[in-house]
């Protein structure tokens, strides 16, 4: 029997020196440590709440820069390491450089996440009146599932941009006192045909249409009152008439804000975690870095739902061209920059859901509250459109995140023929630094109501900014 125990005991002690450690990330951590973790989430549902549009994440962002003593980027002048910059591009996205002891000379240190989200746009002429009733024709934007987004109550954000120049925000149905808008649904009574079909058939883009009024202007006999009384309504409060609308951007999102889920209190639902919770962490590490060996560029970026193509996208040059800028200062040329320039791609991965456990493989996915997750790569089927990050690039976040007590895991998005998707690491690394995917595992992905753990929030942000910091 003694030497059975031996046996066994020396097969424990390998045991812990030989496999990896898959114990529920919140056991490692003390009470401390988790109340941290909560209080940093308390800003970053305000963050949530008031960034629901990449439009609202710019505007949001400048304010806090500024009062962390970022000013806007100007080339003519000279900078020292510690100052701190931002750039604005078209308002929609956003680029924060704390510089350097080493300025770029050893290349620079990235940290990039995108504020769009999924959403219903409205389209170039969205108003239309039928049987009564007034609508928005919306156009969605990203990937959705369309049967999520009926009978969720909506709110209207965006701009209109007039001939004269001038630029109005619009923001109607967030406040309790606010009118909301909502997409309509069959009573399951006269569904029959419709639940018969197949998601993708039953729920079409064209159907994603908008409720907005009903009562008829001034009870008039004319056509299309109900519309004229919308229209009416819209020139009262914003001065604008239905020709604006070719110069909007103008979205529907969920009315509803942040809230706290479960009995615990240790998760947070809401709209936009998809990559608003990637985004908060990366501008916070952003502030608290003070004095960095490298210089570190914080980049909120736009587009990557549906592809990061426009001027606003990581496939536009407007990141490069501000190395340039960065690197000419330095007296060095983009590309030996960029070449020793390295890259954490702050987004989201699929958590390991088990009512749905059969879309994932239990070993490679990712679990709420074990902290940010590593993905290596994305892409569908076999690594499709994806960068796959190398080895010895892993092997150095490793290092960085373990010394420092981060707490994190590794994780693929589902199966490998289960589906996929794609982040922007693969337009960094085509520029030639090394990235990797890291962010926050996410439940209910890409619905108008997305659930994450505050611990793995808080440990994302710890990881970006060890990142940054990392000697």
């Amino acid at each position: 029997m003694e030497s059975e125990n031996k046996k066994k005991s020396v097969s424990s002690e390998l045991k812990k020196k030989l496999f990896a450690k898959k114990e529920n990330g919140a056991k490692k951590l003390s009470a401390e440590e988790t109340a941290k973790a909560d209080e940093f989430c308390e800003g970053y549902k305000v963050f949530l709440n008031g960034a629901k549009t990449e439009r609202e994440a710019v505007k949001y962002t400048i304010a806090a820069a500024e009062k962390a003593g970022f000013t806007p980027y100007d080339r003519t002048k000279s900078y020292k390491p510690g100052d701190r910059v931002y750039v604005n591009n078209r308002g929609r996205a956003i680029m924060l450089c704390v510089m350097g002891k080493n300025g770029t000379k050893n290349g620079v240190r990235l940290g990039i996440a995108h504020i769009d989200s999924p959403r219903l746009d409205l389209k170039p002429n969205p108003l239309y009146e039928s049987n009564d009733l007034a609508f928005f024709k919306t156009h969605y934007y990203g990937g959705i599932k369309k049967y999520q987004w009926p009978t969720v109550p909506l709110a209207l954000h965006g701009v209109v941009a007039l001939k004269d120049g001038s630029v109005i925000d619009v923001y109607i149905g967030d406040d309790e006192n606010d009118p909301c808008f909502v997409v309509t649904d069959l009573l399951p009574h006269l569904a029959v045909e419709q639940m018969s079909k197949v998601m993708t058939k039953a729920f079409t883009g064209e159907l994603l249409n908008v409720l907005i009024g009903s009562r008829p202007f001034n009870n008039d006999e004319e056509s299309e009152a109900v519309k004229l009384n919308v229209m009416k309504l819209l020139f009262d409060k914003y001065g604008i008439v239905e020709e604006d609308f070719l110069s909007a951007e103008l979205t529907m999102v969920p009315a509803d804000k942040a809230r706290d889920i479960g009995f615990d209190r240790s998760m947070i639902g809401g709209y936009g975690h998809d990559d608003k919770v990637c985004a908060y962490p990366a501008l916070m590490a952003a502030f608290d870095t003070e004095l960095p060996e490298q210089t570190i560029i914080t980049v909120l970026t736009d587009r990557e739902e549906i592809g990061s193509d426009g001027n606003t996208g990581m496939k536009s040059t407007y990141m490069a061209d501000f190395i340039e800028d960065l690197a000419q200062a330095d007296g060095m040329e983009l590309r030996h920059v960029m070449a020793q320039s390295t890259c954490l791609s702050a987004d989201v991965n699929a958590a390991f859901d088990p009512t749905y456990a059969s879309a994932y493989e239990a070993n490679n996915s990712c679990y709420i509250n074990n902290g940010a997750v590593i993905t290596k790569y994305t892409g569908s089927g076999g690594k499709y459109s994806t960068s796959d990050a190398s080895a010895e690039y892993m092997a150095k976040i490793r290092k960085v995140l373990d010394d420092a007590g981060v707490l994190w895991q590794t994780g693929e998005l589902g199966k490998v023929d289960g589906g996929g998707g794609g982040t922007i690491a693969k337009f960094v690394a085509n520029l030639n630094a090394d990235v990797v995917d890291l962010g926050v595992p996410v439940l209910c992905m890409h619905a108008p109501f997305e659930i994450v753990s505050k611990i793995d929030v808080y440990e994302t942000y710890r990881a970006l900014y060890e990142f940054y910091t990392a000697k």
